[in-house]
């Protein structure tokens, strides 16, 4: 059964809650934090939250349902720090976080639970863009998505928009005296839906790489179809189409002014693009060396200021000075392995160890190319979850 749904006992205890945006400025801040996570350890172990001041625990709601809770089960919670207990939705977690109240633990508990988690969603300035107008970066910490909003004058752009906050785009661009003009996605996005069709109901230019339609989307012809080497003006600054396929056969590059490159999941700032994600494991080796060769003669090719901005970061990734995560190009070439690797290796390299795929990204892929219809409710909870799309860690980069 949903424990969201449940009717819990009403604990004596009143407990406080914390907001999502409140937790989190405590981990940015490296405040000790720790957390019960009362969700089912399978969920526990495929998504959670983490960070280095971070201690996490994980005991499933129901072992707390009994007026007499297991003494082997409090035995492992400490009773010397304040807990923030959270769940899915923020039902369970308000319940346990009483239980335990009721016997003297110092706990509050997650407004919202995961869900609340997975709705913040920052802007950061990328400070050391030095094109036309100004360029922010979004993040989504819950999944690492990453998205881009540039504006110049009256006139402003998104990249890889997430349909979960199409809202937000619109206002943000009102924010800053801007229309939002043009919204730009990278490729048929595995991990997340896309909110480019949504855009374009309110009247933004959608765009998409004409090379991804032969996947099967639906929409193509309510769409703009980017081709390589077309460019778009946002105010004074220039938007231009790089083809650089490999993640998917359609993957493409958006480079922002000649300072940014946006590469959605072709190359991140921490890793390469996972090839196996549009025709499986069988097609996975000529899609590495079709990456392989992207990066070589579209990427690695341009100035070495170039800033590289990808669709996703991971617990992995460093963030700038300025909290984006992007990096000159330079960097990236010093310290990732496979940018200076022979094809054959590379191809080995990337293939050898890839993290399980995102979850449901069949069902998100479909959604993507127009051929699944969900409502926004059921589309929030497709995308919950790690992104997965990177290739692993381990042996892409030096110390």
């Amino acid at each position: 059964m949903d424990p969201e749904a449940m009717d819990f006992p009403t604990p004596e205890s009143d407990v406080e809650s914390t907001t999502p945006s409140e937790l989190k400025e405590q981990i940015d801040d490296g405040e000790p934090v720790t957390l019960l996570d009362v969700r089912m350890t399978s969920e526990y172990e495929e998504w959670r939250i983490e960070g280095e001041s971070v201690e996490s625990y994980n005991a499933p709601y129901f072992q707390f349902l009994d007026e007499e809770i297991d003494d082997e089960v409090l035995a492992e919670l400490p009773d010397d720090e304040e807990m923030t207990v959270l769940c899915a939705k923020g039902g369970a977690s308000e319940f346990v976080a009483g239980a335990l109240a009721d016997r003297g633990y110092d706990v509050d508990h997650l407004e919202e639970g995961m869900n609340g988690w997975a709705s913040i969603y920052e802007a950061h300035k990328v400070t050391e863009y030095d094109g036309a107008g100004t360029l922010l970066q979004y993040q989504r910490p819950s999944s690492g998505c990453l998205g881009y909003l540039l504006y110049d004058g009256d006139e402003a752009a998104v990249i890889d928009p997430l349909r979960a906050f199409t809202d937000r785009y619109l206002d943000d661009a009102e924010m800053f005296g801007a229309e939002l003009t043009y919204a730009f996605d990278t490729h048929i996005h595995a991990d997340h839906i896309s909110g480019l069709r949504d855009l374009a109901a309110e009247g933004v230019e959608a765009v998409i790489p004409a090379a991804a339609v032969d996947r099967g989307v639906t929409y193509a012809d309510e769409m703009t179809l980017a081709e390589d080497g077309d460019t778009f003006a946002v105010g004074d600054a220039t938007i231009e189409t790089v083809a650089t396929p490999g993640h998917t056969t359609g993957m493409t590059s958006y480079l922002v002014d000649d300072s940014l490159l946006a590469t959605g999941d072709g190359l991140f700032i921490e890793s390469v693009a996972r090839p196996d994600l549009e025709e499986g494991d069988e097609g996975a080796p000529d899609a590495a060396r079709m990456l392989y060769d992207s990066l070589q003669s579209r990427v690695l090719t341009l100035d070495d200021d170039t800033l590289i901005g990808g669709a996703h970061f991971s617990d992995a990734a460093e963030p700038a000075a300025d909290g984006t995560y992007t990096a000159p190009l330079a960097d990236l070439k010093a310290r990732m392995d496979p940018l200076s690797m022979e094809k054959a290796e590379f191809v080995e390299v990337v293939l050898s160890d890839m993290p399980p795929r995102p979850a449901n990204y069949e069902e998100i892929i479909a959604t993507n190319l127009g051929q699944n219809t969900v409502d926004d409710e059921k589309a929030f909870t497709l995308e919950l979850g790690p992104n997965n799309c990177a290739a692993s860690q381990d042996a892409l980069t030096s110390d």
